[in-house]
């Protein structure tokens, strides 16, 4: 009985090897390998940036003067020519001022003219005590007392004339006050936005009020905010393109500026990169958000493989690496190939793969399965 158990139990024990023996060599011949094929397509390797979009040229339209408010000649969305008259401010108090002005200006010609009557009338004297005096027909009292006369009425003219200037001048400011309550367009443009309402009283006298905003809307300004990482990446005159949230279309444009300066948020630093838009179909519009993308390298019709599917180890320069090929028998080929442009999920291949080959990629320890699965081309 024994000898039956001991037979059975090492019976058992060799088929467990045989059969552990012949799987492990069944899954070597099928290992199953994660490839992509080789295809042909277009890459881009840019720099990505948040941006907001705002008018190239606008103003800020106020009042210069103090008054209510009387009359609003437009509103938001209205498109304007420069020149055209916009607000108007109360003039009660202004035309008050002129009429002031001008009257006090005549009151003082008429005075100027009583004078230089005055004055000639002493001119006069003066000449007759002189000529008197010469043949001493009159005392020297009597000629002191015409020339100071005379020199008094000289006096007084260049006084009246210099008051005559002061109003002048006065009448100048309030005329030019008074046409300062008639606002009118400094540009071509399109009123974007209104501060003040008919009625409402303006307080000049500390800061200029806004009343208005006129903006030319067939250009606009992107205002690209760009990562410190990034920024030096950034070249002026480089193509760029973007888009706005919920659109496909692109905007092209080149980059025309980057601010020195940046804005530091939650010890975020960021830098301003600006460009322009052109905008003739009016279909941007003030503070869209923009997702931009600046253009570093691009090529077409290209053959492309996954990044993670090449072997470093070994290359000889940066512009080559080694691939696994997966041939139609199963087996692997160690190739050699050259690289091109790139960017953080596929490559350009200039030569030693051809199209609807597969090469083996290799999952990134740092990297989602999602995100692979995501990113890859046809996985087999």
């Amino acid at each position: 009985m024994k000898s039956k158990i001991f037979i059975t139990f090492t019976a058992v024990i060799i088929g467990s090897g045989v059969f552990y023996y012949w799987f492990s060599n069944t899954q070597e011949s099928t290992q199953v390998y994660k490839t992509a094929f080789v295809e042909r397509g277009d890459l881009e390797n840019v720099v990505t940036a948040t941006g907001k979009l705002e008018p190239r040229e606008y103003v800020d339209v106020g009042a210069q003067v103090t008054g209510q408010l009387h009359k609003l000649h437009v509103d938001i969305g209205d498109y304007v020519s420069k020149g055209e008259l916009l607000a108007e401010i109360d003039v009660t108090l202004f035309m008050a001022k002129v009429d002031q002005q001008r009257a006090q200006l005549r009151y003082q010609e008429a005075s100027l003219q009583d004078k230089e009557a005055q004055n000639a009338l002493a001119q006069i004297n003066f000449d007759r005590q002189k000529n008197l005096y010469e043949h001493n027909a009159t005392s020297l009292e009597l000629l002191q007392s015409a020339e100071f006369s005379l020199q008094s009425s000289n006096a007084q003219i260049a006084m009246l004339k210099a008051q005559i200037e002061q109003t002048q001048s006065s009448l100048r400011a309030d005329e030019a006050n008074l046409e300062f309550t008639r606002i009118y367009a400094p540009m071509d443009g399109t009123v974007v936005s209104l501060s003040a309402k008919q009625g409402q009283t303006l307080n000049a006298n500390q800061q200029a009020p806004i009343i208005l905003q006129i903006a030319d809307l067939n250009t606009m300004r992107v205002k690209a905010e760009v990562s410190e990482a990034d920024v030096t990446k950034l070249r002026l005159g480089m193509d760029l393109y973007f888009k706005t949230i919920g659109k496909e279309k692109r905007w092209y444009a080149k980059l025309q500026k980057v601010e020195p300066t940046p804005t530091v948020t939650n010890n975020v630093v960021l830098y301003n990169a600006l460009f322009d838009a052109n905008n003739s179909s009016k279909t941007l519009m003030t503070s869209m958000t923009t997702q931009v993308f600046f253009l570093l390298a691009s090529a077409q019709n290209i053959l492309l493989i996954p990044t993670n599917a090449l072997i470093r180890e070994g290359a000889k320069s940066r512009e080559s690496a080694e691939v696994d090929v997966l041939l139609e028998d199963g087996k692997l080929q160690r190739r050699t190939i050259e690289l091109g442009v790139s960017n953080r999920v596929l490559i350009e291949v200039k030569s030693g793969l051809k199209e609807g080959e597969r090469v083996v990629v290799r999952n990134s320890k740092k990297s989602s399965k999602k995100r692979d699965k995501a990113q890859m081309p046809r996985m087999f």
